[in-house]
């Protein structure tokens, strides 16, 4: 009686799972979705899906329109294939560099009203034509847009390149006082990579840094738990001095002083805990006056280095710190309201102060 009653039961569990092979080989599971700026102002689109089918020898299908809207790219690439489009699994949208100049606000206000896409969906911008990289196959990945989706998981997992959701662009989008930001990424060749981050004014693209500058804004932006910063701190007896220091952590303090007649001054105080990896000078990093000449040689270059990252940002009218944010809650609401924070914040007198604090510096420095 047990064994006709556990042969009955997984006879029932492999129809089961038959019927929902079957039911998925139906759906074409959108995973990745570009967006780039076409001729007359028209949108291009281009879907990656995942086959399904064990027995295809292909491991995706890409869809490309040409439309006026989302929407009507939706519509339009249904129609190219015999399976029921759906967007519950898609994990990120890469936008070109030149939409994004456009302004991206109403695409992903479009993208945030279908309630299959999770607001976790991860934003990215491309150097160049996203659906070129997206239909591009980067041996030994066969799934480019997984390919992407990984690089940026990975890549958000650092504090140097900060995440982007379609939450958190949104989020920022229509807060006083904070611009969003975006991870690039770039054809590279045979690879794709994350070559920078993109800056926003509002919704349109204006500037970005190179990656290797992204633990620069990181500390500007917030506390950090795990950071690493190569810092080339000049040359000494003709030898290039450079170290690498690792397992950053960083506590960040702002403070906002009123200057009067709508004059502020911002103050980031930065507390940075490391690890000395590596380091080319001939110092003892075993005699603390050594270290201590090594920790106010690298406090000045994050020091200058944060000093012009900010000057930058503000030639661009670009508050992608939240400088603005800090200077609202610091005012009344009629107060900020009455204030016109894009001509204001330009002018505002930002000091960045770093303190550097060496924990470990190996057993052999």
């Amino acid at each position: 009686m047990y064994r006709r009653l556990s042969a009955v039961l997984l006879m029932l569990l492999l129809t089961g799972c038959s019927s929902d092979q079957r039911i998925l080989e139906k759906l074409g599971l959108v995973q990745t979705a570009s967006y780039d700026l076409a001729e007359n102002h028209q949108l291009k689109t281009t879907y990656s899906i995942p086959v399904i089918d064990p027995e295809s020898s292909e491991r995706r299908l890409l869809l490309t329109a040409v439309t006026d809207s989302l929407k009507e790219a939706r519509v339009r690439l249904s129609k190219q294939i015999d399976l029921r489009l759906v967007s519950g699994q898609l994990r990120s949208v890469l936008f070109g560099s030149e939409l994004a100049k456009e302004g991206l606000a109403d695409h992903i206000d479009t993208l945030l009203r279908d309630p299959s896409i999770a607001l976790g969906v991860q934003v990215a911008i491309v150097d160049g034509d996203a659906g070129k990289l997206l239909s591009k196959p980067f041996k030994p990945n066969k799934d480019t847009g997984t390919y992407v989706n990984h690089l940026l998981e990975k890549e958000s997992s650092s504090d140097a390149i900060p995440p982007t959701t379609l939450y958190a662009f949104t989020r920022e989008y229509h807060d006083d006082g904070i611009d969003p930001i975006a991870p690039i990424v770039k054809d590279e060749g045979n690879r794709a990579g994350i070559s920078g981050i993109a800056f926003f004014q509002d919704d349109r693209f204006v500037m970005k840094i190179p990656a290797k500058d992204g633990i620069i804004f990181a500390l500007l932006r917030g506390d950090i738990k795990q950071g690493e910063l190569s810092a080339k701190l000049g040359e000494r007896n003709g030898r290039k001095v450079v170290v690498m220091f690792s397992s950053m952590l960083n506590k960040r303090k702002v403070s906002v002083q009123h200057l009067g007649d709508n004059r502020f001054k911002f103050i980031i105080a930065n507390s940075i805990q490391g690890s000395v990896l590596e380091y080319t000078g001939h110092g003892d990093l075993s005699q603390s006056k050594k270290r201590h000449e090594l920790e106010g040689d690298v406090a000045e270059y994050i020091r200058d280095k944060a000093q012009e990252m900010v000057r930058q940002l503000q030639q661009n009218n670009v508050d992608s710190i939240g400088i603005g944010q800090y200077v609202r809650n610091s005012l009344t609401y009629k107060a900020w309201k009455s204030l016109d924070w894009r001509k204001v914040y330009p002018g505002v007198e930002v000091e960045c102060r770093v303190k550097v604090t060496i924990k470990d510096y190996g057993k052999y420095m």
